[in-house]
């Protein structure tokens, strides 16, 4: 494998793009559950531009064919902060050093995180874009919530080509 660049403008880009409506190439999750978690893994995807098919992965081929991690908040979580492998990874940062191109997760007080907006801006606050309530440039401070997690995307990996 080889660490590749996660490409911040192009995520941030992306969120902008598709924070009020919808990529037709991606199912909406609407009203199964909420589609949050989707949008931020396409904005990730717009970024990394390389998904992990491992049966405990990060990817999307179909509504009915995609890891629990590309729609599922703690799924997510799990996956960007404990991948070793292909794709990209995460670690849990202090708010103060989210950046673009980022997620937060927000949850309730019994440690429950249920919504995954993208962060599109840091200063002087931090805006969001997001689906489900769809958002953009939406404050972080306007939301209603216990915890936040603000997860960093540090880099990517891919297969390293051999020839």
């Amino acid at each position: 494998m080889r660490e590749a660049p996660y490409h911040r403008d192009e995520a941030v880009a992306y969120a902008r793009r598709w924070a009020l409506g919808r990529n037709p190439a991606y199912y909406n999750f609407e009203q199964l559950g909420g589609d949050c978690t989707n949008f931020a893994s396409q904005c990730i995807y717009a970024g990394a531009k390389v998904m992990n098919y491992a049966p405990d992965g990060w990817f999307y081929r179909s509504a009915s064919d995609r890891a629990p991690s590309w729609t599922g908040v703690a799924y997510l979580y799990a996956f960007l902060v404990h991948n070793r492998s292909v794709g990209p990874y995460a670690r849990v940062v202090p708010q103060d050093e989210a950046q673009p191109g980022d997620i937060v997760q927000l949850g309730d007080r019994d440690g429950r995180f249920y919504h995954t907006p993208v962060i599109v801006a840091v200063s002087p606050r931090i805006l969001v874009a997001a689906h489900s309530y769809d958002a953009l440039d939406r404050p972080l401070s306007s939301y209603s919530y216990d915890e936040a997690r603000f997860l960093h995307i540090e880099g990517v990996r891919t297969w390293q080509r051999q020839f």
